[in-house]
């Protein structure tokens, strides 16, 4: 089993990633107190009413609307308005237009769109999506404002506003927004609307803090706006309250904290769910996007659980002649949750139907990427032949409607490369590796550096599968180049640098492959995070490369921290932890415990027997190991009839083997 890009998230910072932080559901009184009322339309209206310092005319600002963007290409989407287009989360700020310019008011509530996808942010440039008035308020240079006057919070921060939408510097920008934040703690005591102007103010200072990758100063400032907001306020304040944890959500997602971003949209949805009810649409949307969250954190069931919730509502609320394009997003995610869970035919099913009903409304490219993944499932069925029609369709629809140079055209060579490399046709894979790397070595402006990364990491693994392992090594340098200095990557670099070290060791050179792995797993320790599959197989091969260093104690601890983590993760039965078992078998012969690793290897061998057959090669491998160490013990075989014996329970860790067992 070889190691691929990890897809977890994570922060270099690591006194700040293993901090503790406080828990902002401690403010959050998920008791609703039955006084609402039922027009939730208003709440994207009502938050915040600022007047203009030059008409003195009222003009609404709507508040923070979050979209269904996908987990796993998160960008920051906190000043956004948007419209359908590819799965990207937004929070829409938006400003009510002047007379002479088309409104464009969405509907208020509690609720997810779809807005458009938008590149990162860099700090000098605005934050994604941001979509405000082109009318340029005063200049205060110029303007003389009392401090105590009630107009200078709403100047100040409709000013920061501009200036991140112009694309001006945002460390200007982040000064009017502490400017506007004090103006409004000023005048905020008592007075409740007030109140939630400050909170409007906090939401996008914490905006501006992560455009300028200031993470660590963005979460306290979003724990506040949680905390001020009371839910028996009303409806305004619950659509506050909700905004706060998912924007904290997605924060404590960039720094790569996935349980606590899981914990703070898990509390958005409950929110949303008491105000909005069980099977309102928009309810259905954030289902949708925390099934997309889990899906990141590679939970699979609760993402299974969620997306059905979504489907059911989105069902309901439905025509019943036609599948929503709502419904449709929700089937092509539960494919994906399908495939990933190895349920190829039931995942084709979701694919087909969402397919349908995007066609049905002309969503070509919507259809040619359900197109790809139909593609992904055949090829995982083995069927080849119509795996390379999806993939052939998809790429007609690709090169017509964004050119031959877009990356989406690059991603479906990449997909026919592996494809070809697996029914052996090398020639021809390689002609599609090659055709990709054109694309990613010269990418077409506006183009995510992280697709271009990717791109790179899966061309690597095809080139390593055709044992080209110098072109891999060096293609996987370039993604790390990529990701090295980003914000919110360290686990993503982590899986990067395991890669190197599992080919490192493939081309003999073990002293590098054990250094590469050092820095990895210092990397998934460091990410706070909880231990994963992915930690475990690393281990597995650092484990690897310390017995070829005759690092026999060394590899032995790391073997069994990995058999812990994925007997937790997979269970005592899955390939990858029998791996690790035989690992440890083998170290613990090399260490002088020949009882210990007959006992561990006469439940790999017993297990395997009953998965496998008796025939199968892997088995009599096992077989012969176990026969060498029992004719050295001088007794014969003790069939298992009965789970793995204590030795296991007595050593709580161990890690799949990814192909490469340790030399007896």
């Amino acid at each position: 089993m070889e190691i691929g890009e990890s897809h977890d998230r994570g922060k270099d910072d690591s006194a700040a990633v293993q901090a503790s932080p406080r828990s902002p559901l401690s403010s959050i009184d998920l008791a609703m107190d039955g006084a609402m009322n039922a027009s939730i339309e208003q709440l994207y209206h009502n938050v915040c009413e600022m007047e203009s310092s030059d008409d003195q005319s009222p003009s609404r600002a709507s508040f923070i609307s979050y979209g269904a963007e996908s987990r796993i290409d998160l960008e920051l989407r906190h000043l956004v308005g948007g419209d359908v287009g590819e799965r990207k989360k937004d929070v829409v700020l938006e400003k009510k237009e002047e007379s002479n310019k088309e409104s464009k008011n969405r509907e208020g509530s509690l609720s997810h769109k779809k807005p458009e996808k938008l590149a990162k942010t860099s700090p000098n440039s605005k934050i994604p999506g941001s979509r405000i008035s082109s009318r340029k308020s005063p200049d205060l240079r110029k303007v003389s404002v009392d401090e105590e006057s009630p107009e200078l919070g709403p100047l100040l921060l409709k000013q920061a506003r501009e200036m991140v939408s112009s694309g001006e510097n945002l460390n200007k920008a982040l000064d009017l927004a502490l400017r506007a934040v004090k103006a409004f703690e000023k005048r905020a005591e008592g007075e409740t609307q007030q109140g939630l102007n400050l909170v409007m103010s906090l939401h996008i200072l914490a905006a501006i803090y992560a455009g300028l990758g200031k993470y660590n100063e963005a979460v306290p400032v979003l724990e506040r706006s949680i905390e001020i907001p009371m839910i028996e306020d009303g409806e305004d304040h619950s659509l506050a309250k909700f905004a706060g944890c998912m924007q904290l959500g997605d924060m404590y997602g960039l720094m790569g904290q996935v349980e606590n971003s899981l914990l703070l949209y898990t509390a958005g949805l409950e929110i949303q769910r008491q105000v909005l009810g069980e099977t309102d649409p928009r309810v259905g949307e954030t289902c949708r996007y925390l099934a997309e969250a889990h899906v990141q954190a590679m939970q699979f069931e609760e993402a299974s659980r969620l997306c059905q919730m979504a489907l059911d509502i989105h069902k309901e609320n439905g025509s019943t002649a036609t599948a929503s394009i709502e419904e449709a997003a929700d089937r092509k995610l539960m494919g994906l949750i399908c495939d990933a869970k190895g349920d190829y035919e039931v995942a084709l099913e979701h694919y087909v139907l969402a397919s349908m009903a995007m066609s049905s409304q002309n969503h070509r490219e919507d259809v040619a990427s359900i197109d790809c993944s139909i593609g992904d499932a055949y090829m995982s069925l083995a069927r080849f032949d119509e795996s390379i029609f999806a993939y052939q369709k998809a790429l007609a629809v690709f090169k017509q409607s964004k050119g031959e140079n877009h990356s989406s055209v690059a991603s479906v060579y990449v997909r026919l490369a592996d494809l070809y490399n697996k029914i052996g046709k090398l020639r021809d894979s390689k002609s599609y590796c090659e055709n990709a790397l054109r694309i990613y070595l010269k990418p077409s402006p506006g183009t995510p550096m992280e697709e271009v990364a990717t791109g790179f990491v899966e061309i690597s693994a095809i080139y390593q599968s055709m044992n080209e392992l110098d072109q891999a090594l060096k293609l996987l340098r370039r993604a790390l180049k990529i990701y090295v200095n980003a914000p919110g990557q360290q686990n993503t670099v982590a899986g990067i640098e395991a890669q190197m070290g599992v080919i490192s060791y493939m081309m003999g050179n073990y002293p590098e492959s054990y250094n590469i792995f050092k820095s990895a797993v210092s990397k998934f320790r460091n990410s706070g995070e909880k231990k994963t599959a992915m930690f475990g197989i690393a281990l597995n091969q650092m484990g690897l490369a310390c017995v070829q260093r005759y690092a026999i104690n060394e590899a032995a601890d790391l073997f069994e921290e990995a058999k812990g983590i994925l007997e937790n993760e997979y269970g005592p039965y899955h390939p990858d932890t029998l791996a690790v078992y035989s690992n440890l078998a083998g170290t613990y012969d090399a260490m002088g415990r020949l009882e210990d690793a007959i006992e561990i290897l006469e439940y790999v061998v017993g297990t395997r027997e009953e998965k496998l057959g008796t025939a199968n090669p892997e088995v009599e491998d096992e077989k012969q190991r176990l026969a060498a160490l029992l004719k050295e013990a001088g007794r014969g075989r003790i069939k298992r009839n009965r789970a793995l014996l204590t030795l296991l329970d007595k050593n709580p860790e161990i890690e799949p083997n990814c192909g490469q067992r340790p030399v007896y």
